[in-house]
């Protein structure tokens, strides 16, 4: 099976320029390809899980990846998927937000000896003279086309600010400087930058001819993997320092029944044959199918270490087998307590499980709180300092959230 065959058989690809001369770039290792990723946080997410698999396949089939760091893009914020304009972020976020992208990158793509390219478009883009900018590219653009682009439509009802209106033409400035200084003849993106990438391609036929405009490409990815990434509440980040391993491992567990395969076919490297022979699986069987995507996942993003010890902190958890030394855990401090005793409305606010004690009470009467795998009924129930200090308790709320609660 060829590198494009498994890479459709996946799941990954949804809509090509040219589906013939992709197969013919990427199967023989011609490929060098971008993707762009806009630093609008200190940490990559799931919602970049795809993209980044998708680089390390093409990387091993041969193929040279460029990731593009949005440092200048990043002034301008991209319109796509929002109903309003994002929040203005200082040069020096946006730097210290490119330099922990760098650092977590490295754990999916080989960037030694020239084999991948790590670039920030505030190399280009902050040194451009407007005027010049508006004469050499802005007069390639029809501004009637660009307001058909869906990415401006759904915004055009709440108002698209002028700043916002020129990402269109940043990003087709990325493909055609990416494509004059490395010979990037390739750009991945997904649904909600067709009309981007397209631009892109437009502009180095308009700039540099048809035959330069022969050689780019473009490939569209199935927004599936990615909303997939995107179906629980709360952020999900790849820095453990904000999503620990154990939450990491616990978000890919709770995957949808539906969604579980779908997920291993996409974002894991098991080979194609063993995930089929899971396509009949039901029942528990889907369980053990989850325990593999978040085994999977975690191993590629922390390490399999990690992954092992939020495996077994899992099953412990959920097989009711005593605490879990790697899950989550909050201390209560000495003035917490008073005569020596906490409640349980206390408990559950200080652990971060409920925003106040009113939702915390609603929890417990709704009967979904539980300590140490027993139900809490009583909103006035209190524990003793001495209770948590052996192992720590493990608090509940819900299927889903739980923390072990120790004390200093």
């Amino acid at each position: 099976m060829t590198i494009f065959d498994e890479l459709k058989a996946r799941g990954l690809l949804a809509q090509f320029t040219d589906e013939e001369e992709i197969k013919e770039l990427i199967n023989n290792g011609k490929a060098t390809f971008y993707i762009g990723f806009d630093p609008t946080a200190d940490s990559l997410h799931v919602g970049h899980f795809m993209a980044l698999c998708l680089m390390k396949r093409l990387q091993e089939a041969g193929n040279k990846p460029i990731a593009l760091i949005g440092g200048g893009t990043a002034m301008i914020g991209d319109p796509s998927g929002r109903s309003d304009m994002r929040s203005m972020m200082t040069k020096e976020t946006i730097e210290h937000n490119c330099d922990c992208f760098k650092k977590q990158m490295s754990r999916f793509i080989d960037f030694s000896d020239g084999k991948a390219l790590m670039v920030n478009n505030a190399d280009w883009l902050m040194d451009l003279n407007y005027i010049e900018m508006l004469r050499d590219v802005g007069a390639h653009f029809s501004v009637n086309r660009m307001l058909t682009a869906e990415c401006y439509k759904q915004r055009m009802e709440k108002g698209l600010s002028f700043l916002e209106f020129n990402y269109m033409i940043m990003q087709a400035f990325d493909f055609y400087t990416l494509y004059q200084k490395y010979g990037c003849n390739m750009q991945f993106g997904g649904d909600d930058q067709w009309s981007n990438m397209l631009a892109g391609t437009e502009l180095i036929r308009r700039k540099l001819g048809k035959d330069a405009y022969a050689m780019t490409q473009v490939l569209l990815l199935n927004s599936e993997g990615k909303k997939m990434g995107k179906t629980q509440k709360g952020a999900v980040w790849l820095d453990p320092n904000k999503t620990s391993p154990f939450d990491f491992y616990q978000y890919w567990r709770n995957v949808s029944d539906d969604d579980v395969l779908k997920c291993i076919r996409m974002l894991t490297f098991l080979p194609l044959e063993e995930i089929d022979s899971m396509n009949d699986w039901e029942g528990s069987k889907l369980n053990d199918a989850k325990d593999i995507l978040a085994f999977e996942l975690t191993k590629l993003v922390h390490g399999e270490e990690e992954a092992n010890k939020a495996k077994t902190s899992s099953k412990s958890l959920f097989g009711g087998v005593g605490n879990a030394a790697d899950m989550p855990t909050s201390t209560l401090k000495e003035e917490d307590f008073i005569d020596g005793t906490i409640d349980i409305l206390s408990i559950l606010v200080k652990a971060g499980l409920t925003a106040s004690r009113s939702e915390a009470r609603r929890a417990v009467e709704q009967g979904g709180v539980t300590v140490s795998e027993e139900k809490v009924t009583d909103i006035h129930a209190t524990y003793t300092k001495e209770q948590f200090k052996q192992d720590g308790m493990i608090i509940r709320k819900g299927k889903k959230t739980y923390k072990k609660v120790v004390t200093e």
